[in-house]
């Protein structure tokens, strides 16, 4: 479902334009922090869209570790090496 919005500007963003997407956009896109996305530009238009999962943030990474299936701690317990000295 295509959503009619106000027009918006494009705007300088260090060396490269940029546009915001309006939060309704986004939501009817399922677009989230950490979307990855892919641009074409076709005829005049840029279309803009969503490819594959999305990069997930460190605490999600951290909620997700289990050290069962990921082998446990990775650092030995006791001091290696020219830690020791």
């Amino acid at each position: 479902m295509a959503h009619k919005i106000t027009t918006l500007t494009v705007q300088k963003w260090g060396n490269s334009l940029a546009v915001r997407i309006p939060a309704e956009i986004a939501r009817s896109a399922h677009f989230h922090l950490g979307t990855l996305v892919e641009l074409e530009a076709h005829d005049g238009n840029v279309i803009v869209k969503a490819t594959g999962r999305r990069k997930l943030t460190l605490s999600e990474r951290l909620a997700a570790f289990n050290p069962e299936i990921h082998c446990g701690e990775a650092m030995p317990a006791k001091p290696v090496g020219l830690e020791e000295l």
